[in-house]
């Protein structure tokens, strides 16, 4: 019988500890075994060493007197939020944005770049995000030398463990190095990831699932975006690959099938080319949705119907995802929301008649038309998550480099 890996398990230990008090806010070791499960000696040896590192502090109140028994001050355990700065961004195909929190994810200081960045060569992408990085940096009252990590969410396929990304709109070209890339350029170690598990990182961490270590997340924008959390980690594919709904087939047969994102995307709703000039420019500003809602608003037939079809389709997909996961939350995310009911009446609809009627009370479906903020700070939580898994020691943390 093969025996998991003692140091990965160190790991997942040490960040189920440190993700407890950071969850808590402060508390004591038992508090922990009891929410955690694991064992008085693994606590107390995991402490011991994150105190060793001053990633916590201890905190004494009052004492424990019982029955007018004598007693010793409770031990309450908090984040030491000084520990570790790091950085996230959404590189999104209309803008960049950047959150700079401290250890235990607070924000320290947010930018945005509104500027269009898709099909961009990449070195000159890679200006954008150093100077973005290096200016919210700077806003947080911090230098370079301050920061642990960086991470980047990007849109499309993301490989996790390699930083590269397979294939995304925001790139002319497929498996590309950009951990590394960033990683050279800043001199600090740089994390890939794709967009829609950064936000569902977000979610987890500072939004609609909080309460949650169970949910699938749909990030619905021109790509079609997988979050999947289980027992609080997310879930990645072989070689770490972040996951793709936009890849879906949807059909009875090869001949007739479709992909999801054939369907539901934005670019399928705009389907290519649309006569508005002024959508044309939003598009280009990222508030494309926004006003397809008013031209549809204003009675446009057309985009009222392929908003209807990208929503039947979607509620289809959703569907699916609940008979294979089962998920206590879905939560919707992205600037596709922005077309309301027009996409979301048929998506409700569709999946009300797609999901097996044993499971049409299991899942929760939450519509949350969050900011790019958020994405932002899902990616530094990402890096954060990292960091909380990783052994420290009086250098720093032992990070799984790329490109550094």
């Amino acid at each position: 019988m093969k025996t998991a890996d003692p140091e990965l398990m160190r790991a997942i230990n040490r960040f189920h500890v440190l993700d407890t008090i950071r969850r808590a806010g402060a508390i004591s070791r038992v508090e922990i075994g009891e929410r955690t499960e694991l064992s008085a000696t693994t606590i107390s040896a995991i402490t011991a060493s994150l105190l060793d590192d001053e990633l916590i502090t201890p905190r004494h109140e009052g004492d424990l007197r019982a029955n007018g028994s004598r007693g010793r001050p409770r031990v309450m355990l908090t984040l030491n939020a000084k520990a570790a700065s790091v950085v996230g961004a959404k590189i999104a195909t209309s803008g960049l944005v950047f959150a700079v929190t401290n250890f235990q994810g607070d924000p320290l200081a947010d930018l945005t770049l509104p500027v269009r960045v898709d099909r961009l060569p990449l070195n000159v992408l890679a200006d954008l995000v150093e100077d973005g990085v290096r200016r919210c940096v700077h806003d947080a009252g911090l230098t370079m030398a301050d920061v642990t990590s960086v991470a980047l969410a990007v849109p499309g396929v993301v490989e996790h463990g390699s930083g590269r990304v397979r294939s995304s709109p925001v790139f002319r070209d497929t498996d590309v190095p950009l951990a590394a890339f960033i990683a050279e350029r800043l001199g600090v170690t740089t994390i890939a990831e794709s967009d829609a598990n950064a936000i569902a990182m977000g979610q987890h961490w500072f939004g609609q699932a909080r309460d949650c270590d169970d949910f699938v997340l749909v990030a619905v924008e021109n790509n079609l975006g997988l979050g999947v959390m289980h027992g609080g980690q997310l879930f990645r594919g072989a070689r770490e690959l972040s996951l793709d709904l936009g890849h879906m087939m949807m059909g009875g047969s090869v001949a007739q099938s479709q992909r999801l994102s054939d369907i539901a995307s934005e670019e399928a709703i705009l389907d290519g080319e649309h006569g508005d000039t002024r959508l044309k420019e939003a598009i280009r500003l990222g508030r494309g949705m926004a006003h397809v809602r008013r031209l549809m608003t204003e009675g446009d037939n057309a985009l009222q119907t392929a908003a209807s079809r990208a929503g039947e389709a979607l509620g289809i997909a959703i569907a699916n995802l609940v008979s294979l996961f089962a998920p206590p939350r879905v939560i919707l995310v992205g600037s596709s929301l922005a077309l309301g009911k027009y996409l979301l009446d048929p998506l409700k609809l569709s999946f009300e008649r797609a999901v097996s009627s044993s499971l049409r009370e299991v899942s929760e479906i939450i519509i949350d038309e969050v900011g790019d903020e958020l994405w932002a700070r899902g990616a530094a939580a990402v890096a954060l998550s990292e960091l909380y898994g990783s052994p420290w020691n009086t250098t720093g943390p032992a990070l799984r480099s790329v490109g550094t």
